[in-house]
């Protein structure tokens, strides 16, 4: 077991004690508050994961010193989705709690913009290939 899930067991142990002392009416606030930490630990990790994959890829652009290029690895795909579904939850929860189905229809598709955006970024060909074939055989014909 690592050291954050035992401090995470921990605060988990400490949280179902105090709604035992205080009762259900302090629920709700107990478990928010566990999950506030729980969301805390993940930002921390996200957070630690990017700043060392901007590191490497500052790393290699020093060391090729040339501009990069886009990239299309699988960690930069698999991070981006794990990033996107991490912020997924707490939008789709408030674009529901607000405005309720069209407020998270709205939050789901700004969510897929996002993604779409990335991909036409990291993959420059795969939006623009068909059209600039398009234009060339009008121009051949």
């Amino acid at each position: 077991m690592d050291a954050r899930d035992a401090d995470l067991k921990k605060e988990l142990d400490a949280t179902l004690q105090t709604r035992r002392e205080l009762g259900e009416e302090y629920e709700s606030a107990l478990v928010d508050s566990f999950l506030e930490k729980v969301d805390q630990r993940i930002d921390g990790a996200v957070e630690r994961r990017v700043r060392r994959q901007l590191a490497e890829q500052q790393m290699t652009v020093a060391r090729d010193s040339r501009s990069p290029g886009p990239t299309d690895s699988f960690g930069e795909r698999f991070g981006f989705g794990i990033v996107s579904l991490v912020l997924a939850i707490p939008l789709s929860a408030i674009g529901g709690g607000v405005a309720h189905l069209p407020g998270m229809l709205v939050a789901w598709a700004g969510i897929v913009g996002v993604n779409v955006v990335q991909v036409a970024r990291t993959n420059p060909d795969l939006f623009g290939r068909r059209r600039r074939r398009d234009r060339d055989d009008a121009w051949e014909g």
